[in-house]
């Protein structure tokens, strides 16, 4: 029978089909299982640990964010038409091509638009493309320019590849961008505009009115096709007021079936987590597991002073946080600590409003590796770093030697066998048992039956005495309990 007190913390439920409030429960149990609960429908979708959704009881484990590895500067913005003020990046992958898009310029500059282009993640070259003049030469990566010297559509045009079965050839790459609205008491204010490319490199606006107009807009407004619910997803800047009344840089979704005639822009909720300044949001559909949407703000802190000599004196320094969703409008943030921080650079301590500043977009840049970007040095020569990261591995279910345990709540799943992402040390372990929704255990899927794995890959398939195979029990309501040694679990999925 349990004597010691519990520890425990609330955690906002953000399920889509409004499952009631959960508990993560820290600390020992005795090995009861919580009251049986509806079950989750994991089919076979990867699963993370980036929310509270899949835990119900945690023993001698903790959910541990990891930092991206700093890697090297793959790209400068020091052409002529980029400059000091050279932000707003989006990356994608296109057809075996990786793709960068930024602002050259800056808001006392006549602001472009460029693309730079890359086999790898990490070796970028500017296209020559003759599209567009600067300084009297179109020998330039330039694929948009505004119709005005400065902040217009190129301040923050931020491009997508449209998914959307449905999407025109001629509209197969769409694009928001920065343009201007007359309110009608007369005042002429910022609003977002759509636009439109065959090849992500000729654009042209969807057409002249805009497209969104409550917002502030000023700072990188992303959008994209959502194929889980088959609509147009914006993500834009504005101010909210903060519990003392201060208003806060923030975040509101809009939605659309046609890219052009939108939902009223709504707060996104951030659960118990305090309102704080964000810059960017670079919110997207997770692309080994589109159910999960993943944000990456840049945080900016304006109390704070720049810190160093050689930096850039402003007011406010800034880092990068990391916040997920599963119905992309409730977010959880498990941690309130950096994801990003400015590191020893100096540099990167002074103008904040552009350092530290993550691109939109994750690239696979090898088998087991996916790559971050972000930006640096702002106000100087800006250049873009990479950052690090194995598949899935932004957040881990986490044991030390000792030994913990992890216990889901009741789910179904679809396939035949389990895969997990995971890493041990040389003396640790996981091993996984298979129970019923009451926590009694299956014949044959208990912890003694279950093969011992240790080792460090992206997928390995789990087995017991007398196989792998689960199919009997797919579709029929089960729990998973992870015992974990010196080891961190990434993710798992049901497979065929």
């Amino acid at each position: 029978m349990r004597t010691d007190p519990i520890r425990t913390t609330p955690c906002q439920p953000f399920l889509a089909s409004g499952l009631a409030a959960t508990w993560l429960v820290f600390g020992s149990y005795a090995g009861t299982i919580a009251p049986f609960t509806p079950s989750l429908s994991l089919s076979n979708q990867l699963q993370l640990f980036v929310g509270s959704t899949l835990v119900d009881r945690m023993e001698n484990v903790q959910l541990r964010l990891h930092r991206p590895e700093r890697r090297e500067v793959v790209f400068k913005f020091d052409a002529p038409w980029e400059g000091p003020m050279s932000a707003y990046v989006t990356v994608m992958e296109d057809e075996g091509l990786y793709r960068l898009y930024y602002r050259g310029g800056g808001e006392t500059s006549q602001e472009v638009t460029a693309m730079a282009v890359s086999k790898d993640g990490i070796v970028w070259t500017r296209p020559i493309l003759g599209l567009h003049e600067f300084n009297g030469s179109k020998q330039n990566n330039i694929i948009f320019r505004g119709r005005r010297k400065s902040y217009w559509e190129s301040h923050n045009f931020t491009p997508f590849k449209d998914r959307n079965p449905g999407a025109a050839p001629a509209q197969k790459y769409k694009a928001v961008a920065l343009g201007r609205h007359v309110r009608p008491d007369g005042e002429d204010v910022k609003a977002l505009v759509a636009l439109a490319s065959p090849d992500g490199v000729h654009w042209q606006r969807l057409q002249e009115a805009t497209i969104i107009t409550d917002g502030s807009f000023d700072s990188q407004n992303v959008a994209f096709w959502d194929t889980e619910r088959r609509e147009y997803v914006c993500y834009l800047r504005d101010g909210r007021p903060n519990a003392a009344g201060q208003r806060i840089r923030s975040v509101k979704r809009t939605t659309s079936k046609d890219f052009l005639h939108w939902t009223e822009p709504v707060w996104l909720d951030f659960g118990n987590a305090p309102l704080e300044h964000f810059y960017v949001n670079a919110i997207s559909p997770y692309f080994r597991a589109p159910g999960y949407y993943l944000g990456f703000p840049m945080r900016f802190v304006p109390e704070r002073k720049t810190v160093g000599a050689e930096a850039r004196p402003v007011d406010g320094v800034s880092d990068a946080v990391f916040m997920a969703s599963r119905d992309g409008l409730h977010f959880e943030r498990l941690f309130l600590e950096a994801f990003i921080r400015p590191g020893l650079d100096p540099s990167n301590w002074g103008q904040a409003h552009g350092n530290n500043t993550p691109a939109w977009g994750l690239l696979q840049t090898s088998p087991t590796e996916m790559s971050i970007y972000w930006a640096e040095h702002y106000g100087g020569v800006p250049q873009l770093r990479r950052g690090a990261l194995r598949l899935d591995g932004f957040v881990s279910a986490q044991a030390p030697y000792a030994g913990g345990r992890l216990a889901t709540k009741p789910c179904t799943f679809r396939g035949r066998r389990l895969a997990l992402n995971y890493a041990t040390s040389a003396v640790g372990s996981i091993r996984v048992e298979i129970l019923q929704a009451d926590g009694s255990p299956l014949a044959g899927l208990g912890r003694e039956e279950c093969v011992e794995i240790y080792g460090d890959e992206t997928e390995r398939f789990v087995a017991w005495k007398h196989g792998s195979d689960l199919s009997r029990w797919a579709g029929q309501p089960v729990r998973l309990r992870f015992h974990l040694k010196d080891a961190d679990l990434f993710s798992f999925r049901f497979s065929d």
